[in-house]
């Protein structure tokens, strides 16, 4: 028996070492840095606010033992009161007042960004990989028009169905990438047609959203409609990470590590992929399927947020190179870095500097980081578009 295991630990190390392969040294440096942006950023956004406490208190506060000691509370925020209470545990607990701040208001707030940079990093390099085109993003393809759209429907027209923010913005999600799809197709689709047809039919829906704030009476709601479309997480709290968390866990994370492959195929152009065996069409619009629910998931939780989806794919790509499975691995992390860095820019900034309250949507800082990074990339590159 000593024997047989000699002889099996060698091709087992072997096949080991051959599934770890594609993970270098590019990638580990990529990984480290994106936690590493990410941690400094969460340290920054829990400490400091408007509730002056020194950064001993803020962390005493996170690693409070009235939460971490109590089962009840701590998955009280993660699932909630009833559902926690349906479990037999108690959510009674006397907290600190520094408690109370961080974990109700400053901690869910960084949850919220790293989910939604991690889906809006993955959806961008999807479909960049489905339409060939670097340019691609659901900003740019229309999907998030169509789940802003959706959603400023309901914030303003079918106010009784505001409970349903998440399904409403996939279903606005879907329906464009839909509408692109048809107007594309001749037989068939090509990347150029697609981005092509989604940008027309951004501007449309774009176009539409603008048109909805005329029939809303309410300051209130208007405030509301205009902070979804810029982008803010403001107000944030774990309501909406238990809505955003569990799509991004279920569905984009496992589609994302099972799809990476199907995405290299993709690359190779349709004659090539239909060659290997590949139903181009069929896995162009499952993979695009993915990307909608990932985007569609952000703009529910946090309104439509610019530039991430386009900017982040290409920060990666140029680190770790066009390995999808690298790829997708590096813009899980450098995604949530980006939205945690940016978000507490838009927090803190304005009170660090002038003393002041104010806070900026988070999509005016994406928007201000992406624009001369895509400038950038355009006077550096002598061809930017077709991947």
């Amino acid at each position: 028996m000593a024997a047989d295991t000699d002889e099996v630990s060698p091709r087992h190390d072997a096949g080991s070492s051959r599934r770890l392969e594609w993970v270098d040294r590019s990638l580990l440096v990529t990984i480290i840095g994106g936690i590493a942006a990410a941690f400094a950023a969460a340290l920054v956004q829990v400490s400091f606010g408007t509730y002056s406490m020194t950064l001993v208190d803020a962390w005493r506060a996170v690693f409070d033992p009235a939460v971490w000691g109590n089962p009840g509370v701590l998955l009280s925020f993660f699932l909630g009161d009833a559902a926690t209470q349906a479990l037999g545990l108690s959510t009674q607990a006397d907290l600190a007042s520094e408690t109370l701040i961080v974990w109700n208001i400053r901690l869910p707030r960084v949850f919220v960004a790293a989910f939604v940079g991690f889906n809006l990093a993955i959806s961008g390099a999807i479909f960049q990989a489905v339409t060939r085109n670097e340019l691609a993003s659901p900003f740019i393809l229309g999907v998030s028009s169509g789940a802003g759209l959706a959603i400023l429907l309901t914030i303003v027209v079918f106010t009784g169905v505001a409970a349903l923010l998440p399904l409403t913005a996939a279903l606005g999600g879907a329906a464009a990438w839909l509408l692109v799809y048809l107007i594309a197709w001749k037989g068939g689709t090509s990347p150029v047609r697609l981005v092509l047809a989604g940008v027309i039919v951004a501007m449309v829906l774009d176009s539409m959203q603008t048109a909805l704030f005329f029939f809303a009476e309410d300051v209130g709601t208007v405030q509301a409609a205009i902070a979804w479309t810029t982008g803010s997480l403001t107000g944030v709290d774990w309501e909406q990470v238990r809505i955003v968390a569990p799509w991004t866990v279920l569905i984009v994370l496992p589609s994302a590590i099972f799809g990476a492959r199907y995405l290299n195929v993709l690359l190779l152009g349709e004659r090539t992929a239909s060659a290997l065996g590949m139903r181009v069409e069929r896995a162009r619009f499952v993979l695009s399927a993915v990307a909608i629910v990932a985007a569609a998931s952000s703009v529910a939780v946090a309104g439509i947020v610019s530039f991430v989806g386009l900017i982040v794919p290409h920060m990666v790509r140029t680190l770790v190179g066009s390995d999808h499975k690298r790829l997708l691995v590096g813009c899980a992390f450098v995604g949530p870095a980006l939205l945690v860095v940016a978000d507490t820019a838009a927090r803190l900034s304005f009170e660090l500097v002038f003393n002041s309250p104010t806070q900026l949507p988070v999509g005016i800082v994406t928007g201000l980081i992406g624009g001369p990074y895509f400038l950038y990339l355009m006077r550096k590159r002598k061809q930017l578009g077709e991947l």
